[in-house]
């Protein structure tokens, strides 16, 4: 599975077009295992199933019914907002329409328009896609259920919500899936659009999380114990929802899984995750009048009108997208002033946060070799270097220094890239957001350290890698697990439940796991097998040459301007 890229002095364009058909087939296909797990295929244009008897549920909204299976009864493709479409395109989400005929909630419903990345699982898409899902288990307990809300990864542009089976029965929680407006859709930002544009896939989560308030009790949930979580984008959305004053009161917990994932050099995701400065208003409304120009409507007499106007498939080709953040316009989080004044980097530092409780983590190996971006693999010695050297300039001697090919298997230049900016961007940045939550949170942190998490494509030693709860929050039937494996999926599903029913981390099937404070920074490091463990910060730190990387990341792109660390 060689690749060979131009890695040299080119732009960043040239990096990119350089990437082989065959390697962008082989991002889509990691991105399509680790970003959405198990995911559960969008429906087509097939009639919905019928309602299986006695599942009736009278909603705020209207009547509706699902289907019953084995251990679960799911209600899918349930409407939580109007359809974005037409003038409501680029506005926060509406109310639906009440309806008064039981809604059959039998199919999932279609996944928001998306770039279509080659190598991924075919998707329906459509603009009328603000739909849920809630995944009922049937053998039901005393009391009120703990709900355990999904945000799917994709770095805010590609995705769609996993099937919540396994976790809903494994772990006796509701669990609700979402879809949420993304890439362009969902996050575009002009002046023509009004003040605070911007951010409506957040505002889309946020409207999925006042549906859950207001009807989850009808399902057997407990509206007032909600857990929001997620990997990657979705991980990254948990920050979102602690620092945003107009998610508070809508859930009581979080999740947040590898959501430290942007780099110096950025070439795949927008700029949105827990430790990133975000686009400014005035600087997102500056991308989004050239994508106006971009599409025809920059000098139209009704800037919006036009923007609303554009065939939709006209605005994903034209927007940024995977590996090309910057094609056009906003396509993540900004900071708006209202659903986000200031980003959630900014927010943790200053304590600006909801009042939660909080369990966070990232992979050892979270980079996965740069897989996700096919212009930074590094297959030699020169490759190596030259991509060291494209990330940190001057920083290069150092940091070959610290990381020779000598101390790696094989002499491996692909795991000692892997190594060099997992630590740098991935593990180091997440010690210094725990230190700083702990002031303000009740915090649990976990380090995955699972290196043999089954996969699809075994070709190349990712390691620990980024995603890697999701294959057992979401198993996929295709890829079977063996003994330990199985006993670690178990601990992942009794802990992330057991969390979100109590809000702390030891529960009964799973290694004691104590609280992350300032006076005693405990990291719990995920291996299988049940042979999981409490390590201390330091040790991780000292792992990862964190002492280092925190001085360079101080003057880091993505470094908000905020007090000293």
């Amino acid at each position: 599975m060689r690749r060979i890229y131009n890695i040299g002095r080119g732009s960043r364009r040239s990096r990119l077009a350089a990437a082989s058909t065959a390697g962008l087939a082989a991002v889509g296909a990691v991105l399509a295992l680790t970003l959405t797990g198990s995911s559960s295929a969008a429906a087509g244009p097939s009639a919905a199933p019928p309602c299986s008897d006695g599942t009736l549920v009278q909603t705020r909204e209207g009547p509706l019914c699902g289907v019953a299976g084995s251990g679960i009864t799911s209600y899918l493709g349930i409407p939580y907002a109007a359809p974005p479409v037409g003038s409501r395109r680029f506005r926060p989400p509406q109310p639906v329409t009440p309806w008064t005929a039981p809604l059959a909630a039998t199919q999932v419903g279609a996944d928001c328009p998306q770039p279509t990345l080659a190598g991924s699982v075919p998707r329906t898409t459509s603009e009328d896609c603000l739909t849920l899902s809630v995944y009922v288990p049937t053998a039901m307990q005393p009391g009120r259920l703990p709900v355990m809300v999904e945000v799917h990864g994709g770095g805010f542009v590609i995705g769609g919500p996993p099937d919540g089976t396994r976790l809903a029965t494994g772990g006796h929680v509701i669990m609700v899936s979402i879809h949420y407006r993304l890439g362009i859709l969902g996050f575009l930002a002009h002046a023509a659009l009004g003040a605070h544009s911007g951010d409506y896939g957040l505002q889309d989560q946020q409207a999925a999380l006042r549906w859950v308030k207001r009807n989850i009790a009808r399902f057997g949930g407990d509206p007032g114990n909600v857990t929001l979580f997620g990997q990657s984008a979705g991980g990254a959305s948990v920050c979102d929802a602690a620092a945003s004053p107009t998610a508070a009161g809508l859930l009581q917990k979080g999740i947040s899984e590898s959501a430290f994932f942007n780099y110096n050099v950025n070439t795949i995701w927008s700029t949105g995750d827990c430790k990133s400065q975000l686009q400014t208003e005035r600087e997102a409304q500056r991308a989004g009048a050239q994508f106006a120009d971009k599409v025809g409507c920059g000098d139209a007499v009704d800037v919006a009108a036009c923007l609303r106007a554009v065939p939709v498939q006209t605005l994903i080709d034209n927007g940024g997208k995977v590996l090309d953040p910057n094609g056009g316009g906003t396509i993540g989080p900004i900071v708006n002033g209202t659903t986000l004044p200031e980003s959630p980097a900014v927010a943790i530092a200053k304590g600006h946060l909801n009042h939660i409780r909080l369990m966070i983590g990232v992979a050892r190996d979270e980079f996965n070799g740069g897989l996700y971006d096919p212009s930074v693999v590094a297959n030699t010695p020169a490759e190596y270097r030259a991509l060291v050297r494209l990330q940190y300039g001057a920083l290069t001697p150092t940091i070959m220094r610290l990381y020779p090919l000598a101390r790696f298997p094989d002499k491996s230049p692909f795991i000692a890239y892997r190594t060099v900016m997992a630590d740098a961007v991935n593990v180091c940045p997440e010690q210094v957001a725990n230190r700083q939550l702990a002031n303000d949170v009740p915090l649990y942190v976990f380090e995955n350290d699972n290196a043999d998490t089954p996969r699809l494509d075994t070709s190349l030693p990712l390691g620990a890698f980024y995603n890697a709860e999701n294959p057992f929050l979401f198993p996929n039937p295709a890829v079977p697990l063996d003994a330990n494996q199985r006993a670690f999926g178990d601990q992942i599903i009794a802990q992330w439940a057991g969390f979100s029913r109590t809000g702390h981390a030891t529960v009964p099937g799973a290694p004691r796991w104590p609280r992350y404070t300032v006076a005693h920074e405990r990291v719990m490091s995920l291996v299988p097998a049940g042979d999981s463990a409490i390590t201390p910060a330091r040790i991780i730190e000292r792992q990862h040459n964190c002492g280092f990387w925190d001085a360079v990341n101080a003057t880091a792109p993505w470094q908000p301007h905020t007090a000293s660390r």
